[in-house]
């Protein structure tokens, strides 16, 4: 009997030390944490521990934006940790992707281990850009282990951070490259390492939608030979067993975000000495939680300088801010928190129109001496700035589509602001993705509550006082994921079609938006975050009633 432990890792998002660089303070997961457990593991004679990672580690906490972007002389921090955990294999996550050609290009190279991607091809040759599949042997059981990447890369990042890439629908490229693995290396084990969520219907997707971001599901149901599928992507818990065209059953495991869970996948196997292979005896899974684990004095003793490193980068004073603000205003109306992004845009890009949205959900910025890591808070991604040209039409349509996702249709005053979903267990949680929640700056306009969706926003005028014609041309300040179709405000909203956004891009920055925004800040020295009051919604007494409602539901705050 061999018994062999996968233990996945995904969507860690620079979780590597028990402690969180933004906030300030120690957390209660992280891979410190993962790796405590994994050695534990180890010390087990009976079993093979094969530890993967599925993506998304390259983005998030300030630690490996420093080794992205900083420390580039050095080997990244990523490649070191990964290395000294022994890592057997991992795949390539889109935000991995995002942080461009020089970065996950040093990776590449870094890495003890494959880098997977196989449905990410050259462009010229159709061959896999990362490797595809890699193979392992423990105890005589031969291990093919495939990595996939979501195909929506395009729609979502600028092309010279992919460029000479193509990413092909997973579900085609997992049938080739099972058909292949099959006849070439007749594999005992075959794993799906799938940087790709479960729910194939988000985003108003379906089972039939060619590149569905989120074909995991689709794969273990629709492509058989696989014994265990891990997924990401999605930040979410899954341990399901899948029944495939063929009627066997296929483990499905995701173990959420940020170092909180692990995903642990548990095969037996025997050897069969009329058919000379290994066959499976049993498979269990489950979703581990890691806040129980300590971190070992052995990976703070190995890491423990380049931490302090970032602290100190983190901790750097940049400017005053006059007042406190908070990104939880900016689900409810027009606030200081979305409206500081504007105001950057707007001043850096000589722009008519800005489109901006929190990309945090409930975090502050206090009053007083603002330091490195607060822009993290106020700016979670490394977008770009892009200025773009639209006519006043599109611009119309872009914010009927932000808020038909972001504002209920209200039919009195004691509807929810929000529009809602209710979770299994009777729990509210918003239908649309907070991030996508965009107003505009440089305008004056207003939402009509009770109006039908796509008749709610009236664009009065340009905060000058200059009319504003829908048939006319302007300019636009918007960051690089919403340029490049991100949240289909463009594309579905505006309705441009996604192969010519390019042509109405006007402009680029050559650095990310947080350091546009910490620049603009640092230079200003004294900074007072205000609301810029340009758009409101209506009826006002509907809109007051209705926010203090889902703030109820929101944060479960009680009615006093």
């Amino acid at each position: 009997m061999v018994t062999l432990k996968f233990i996945t890792t995904s969507d860690l998002h620079g979780s590597i030390f028990q402690y969180d660089f933004i906030e300030n303070e120690v957390t209660k997961s992280s891979l410190a944490q993962i790796y405590t457990y994994v050695q534990e593991q180890r010390l087990y004679d009976d079993q093979e521990v094969i530890l993967l990672d599925n993506g998304d580690v390259l983005q998030g906490q300030p630690v490996v934006y420093h080794s992205n972007y900083l420390a580039t002389d050095k080997q990244h921090i990523c490649s070191q940790i990964f290395n000294f955990m022994k890592y057997d294999a991992g795949t390539v996550g889109n935000h991995d992707i995002e942080t461009g050609h020089k970065v996950y290009d040093k990776l590449i190279d870094e890495f003890n281990f494959p880098w997977l991607a196989a449905n990410a091809v050259h462009k010229e040759t159709k061959e896999p850009y990362f490797e595809p599949y890699t193979i392992l042997k423990r105890k005589g059981v031969k291990i093919a282990i495939l990595g996939l990447i979501t195909p929506s890369i395009p729609k979502w990042l600028p092309e010279k951070i992919w460029e000479g890439i193509d990413f092909e629908d997973m579900i085609v490229a997992a049938h080739k490259w099972v058909t292949k693995i099959k006849a070439t290396e007749n594999p005992d084990v075959i794993i799906g390492l799938f940087h790709s969520g479960v729910n194939y219907k988000y985003n108003n997707q379906t089972a039939e939608t060619y590149k569905n971001e989120n074909a995991s599901l689709l794969i273990a149901q629709q492509v058989p030979g696989f014994d265990i599928i891990f997924a990401g992507h999605d930040h979410q818990t899954h341990n399901m067993l899948v029944v495939n065209i063929k009627g066997e059953e296929v483990l499905l495991l995701d173990p959420k975000s940020l170092a909180n869970f692990v995903s642990v996948a548990t095969i037996e196997l025997e050897f069969n000495d009329k058919t000379q292979k290994f066959e499976k005896v049993d498979v269990t899974g489950m979703n581990l939680e890691m806040n129980f684990c300590e971190t070992e004095e052995s990976f703070d003793d190995e890491f423990g300088d380049y931490k302090e490193v970032v602290k100190d980068y983190v901790s750097k004073p940049i400017a005053v801010f006059t007042r406190a603000m908070n990104s939880r205003d900016a689900l409810f109306g027009n606030t200081a928190f979305v409206d500081l992004i504007h105001r950057v845009q707007l001043d850096v890009t000589k722009a008519e129109i800005s489109f901006a949205s929190p990309l945090s959900f409930n975090t502050k910025v206090s009053r007083g001496e603002v330091f490195v890591r607060d822009m993290f808070k106020i700016y979670k991604f490394e977008n770009m700035l892009y200025t773009m040209r639209l006519t006043g039409q599109e611009i119309k349509d872009y914010l009927e589509y932000s808020y038909a996702s972001w504002f209920n249709k209200m039919r009195h005053s004691n509807d929810s602001l929000l529009t809602f979903r209710i979770n299994a267990k009777g729990g509210h949680y918003l239908k649309g993705k907070y991030y996508n929640f965009s107003s505009a700056s440089g305008i004056n306009y207003v939402i009509h509550l009770d109006k039908e969706l796509g008749e709610r926003v009236e664009i009065i005028n340009f905060i000058n006082k200059n009319e504003f014609e829908l048939d006319k041309e302007y300019t636009v300040a918007i960051n690089s994921y919403r340029a490049n179709g991100g949240g289909g405000h463009l594309i579905e909203g505006a309705k441009i079609k996604h192969e010519d956004l390019a042509s109405r891009v006007v402009k680029k920055s050559d650095k990310d938006l947080r350091a546009i925004i910490m620049d603009w800040i640092q230079a200003k020295g004294v900074v007072t975050p205000r609301s810029l009051e340009n758009w409101r919604a209506t009826p006002n007494l509907w809109w007051k009633k209705g926010k203090n409602k889902s703030l109820r539901m929101l944060f479960r705050l009680d009615k006093s």
